[in-house]
């Protein structure tokens, strides 16, 4: 006998969503963008009805200039009324600047809303929350051991900053409109972002060790104590390390900038020149790549936290506690001396 199913039977199997098959999905979403690439080309093309010197805009040359934005930040307020001056000194909000102001809002509010209420039994957005907490959590411990535990939420606070500054460069309107562009692909919003990892762990280091442990790091000269040339030694070592020191926020803020400008120079130039499989794949590229320069960052930042508030006595102590034990252990396996003699 054939089962006969209750019209909330036939209901439920007419309304259960269907399973796609992944190849479904991806040809799905390229033709979409094909689509978008299409009308945003004859509503909205990326390139002056005119060229500036002469005659009609010429391919590819006007198509790729119309979708990139030169590195310097465009001015959308200033203090003086005007569009700035150009001085060193003045007080101004550019375009990456109001867009992080935006992105840190919003990510604020997230974060609210998101550790507000923890119930016993969590919903997904707990379970997510919690997830990622849980993941940083173990990375950053991973990394840095019991001493980064204490820095595990200036490593999130970083990383999810960030990453979400660099992910709005991938919206369509952020970059193509006046007042909205990515922060991180402005070098002064990425230098800002390096000095205070760099006060971060400088501070710590001053905080935990004090003025005089921080600075025997790069001034040792307790070791002078072992002789002149082992003194001397110690000495320039240090000061080699008190230079590079200086040089972090440097390769700090470059190496976020250079990435993130330089990706979105390469996806607007591809987007220009092709339509659809290409930028797709790019752009899934570009989502990679992005996160892993925000974890590099917040990684670089704790990992020099933790560097700074270790001191050279208690790595000197810990080696000679371990040769010490070595020491022991030899003697302890040594075989006893025979009887006869």
């Amino acid at each position: 006998m054939t089962s006969v199913q209750s019209p909330s039977e036939v209901l439920g199997e007419a309304l259960a969503p269907k399973k796609r098959s992944p190849i479904k999905v991806l040809l799905l979403i390229v033709v979409a963008v094909i689509v978008i690439d299409i009308l945003a080309l004859l509503f909205v093309p990326p390139f002056d009805k005119k060229a500036p010197d002469s005659g009609e805009c010429a391919y590819p040359v006007c198509f790729i200039e119309g979708n990139l934005h030169l590195p310097a930040p465009h001015v959308i307020w200033a203090a003086d009324g005007g569009q700035g001056t150009g001085a060193l000194f003045e007080v101004t909000i550019t375009d990456s600047l109001f867009t992080m102001m935006i992105i840190s809002v919003i990510v604020l509010v997230l974060m609210i809303v998101a550790t507000r209420r923890r119930l016993e039994i969590p919903g997904r957005v707990q379970n997510f929350v919690e997830w990622s907490w849980e993941a940083m959590e173990g990375f950053a411990k991973g990394m840095g051991g019991p001493a980064a535990q204490r820095y595990v939420p200036l490593f999130a606070a970083f990383f999810v900053l960030i990453l979400a500054m660099n992910w709005s460069g991938l919206l369509p309107f952020v970059g193509r409109v006046d007042f909205l562009r990515a922060p991180t692909s402005d070098l002064n919003i990425t230098i800002g972002l390096a000095l205070v990892s760099f006060f971060v762990f400088h501070f710590e280091g001053f905080r935990r060790l004090g003025g005089g442990g921080y600075l025997s790091k790069f001034f040792p000269f307790y070791e002078f104590r072992n002789g002149v040339a082992a003194g001397m030694i110690a000495l320039f070592v240090g000061l080699v390390e008190l230079l590079l020191e200086f040089i972090k926020p440097v390769t700090l803020s470059m190496r976020l900038f250079g990435n993130i400008y330089g990706g979105e120079t390469a996806l607007a130039v591809m987007t220009a020149l092709t339509i659809g499989v290409f930028p797709v794949a790019l752009y899934g590229l570009e989502v990679m790549l992005t996160f892993v320069q925000a974890l590099i960052f917040s990684t670089l930042t704790l990992m020099f936290v933790v560097a700074a508030i270790e001191s050279h006595h208690h790595e000197e102590g810990e080696m000679g506690h371990e040769a010490a034990t070595a020491v022991g252990d030899a003697t302890h396996l040594r075989p006893a001396p025979s009887a006869s003699h």
